[in-house]
């Protein structure tokens, strides 16, 4: 059997863990950060609490983009819960991609942990069994796109 795909990514962010755990328990703050720099969010459900689910639709701000959506051509869709929320430590999301491709199939574990660094608050996303119909150099640009924003939403305060 193949080995299971893990992606990282991480970032000093200059905001309290408070405030950045917050940013990620809040659908508005989720919509307005989360999607890459080449891609808008839309969400459709969002319960921040153990158990609770979210659905949100990535779509692409350029229809000329050079990678199909996993929805569609211009989109993605992805459903999750919230697998694990300990306030202000870690959050983790199981996500799925609704997609006819089988290669997006499967559940994909996101941590996202967040521990206090000099400046402010160190965020680390760890995703687990990544599904191989996401490219790996796709997936990381993405993480540090989302990283970057969810860092800018907080430190704008």
């Amino acid at each position: 059997m193949a080995a299971k795909r893990v992606d990282r990514g991480e970032r000093l962010i200059h905001a309290p863990r408070a405030r950045v755990f917050r940013a990620l328990t809040d659908g508005t703050a989720v919509a307005a950060w989360l999607a890459p720099a080449d891609m808008t969010a839309r969400i459709q459900a969002f319960d921040p609490r153990p158990g609770g689910a979210f659905w949100l639709t990535l779509t692409f701000k350029d229809a000329a983009h050079a990678t199909p959506g996993k929805a569609s051509a211009d989109s993605d869709k992805v459903e999750g819960t919230f697998a694990e929320i300990v306030p202000d430590e870690r959050i983790v999301w199981a996500v799925t991609f609704p997609s006819d491709d089988p290669s997006y199939g499967g559940v994909m574990r996101m941590t996202w942990t967040f521990e206090d660094a000099a400046g402010g608050t160190l965020v680390t996303i760890r995703a687990e069994d990544v599904p191989p119909g996401i490219s790996a150099a796709d997936h990381q640009t993405g993480l540090d796109s989302s990283l970057a924003n969810l860092a800018a939403w907080c430190e704008r305060g």
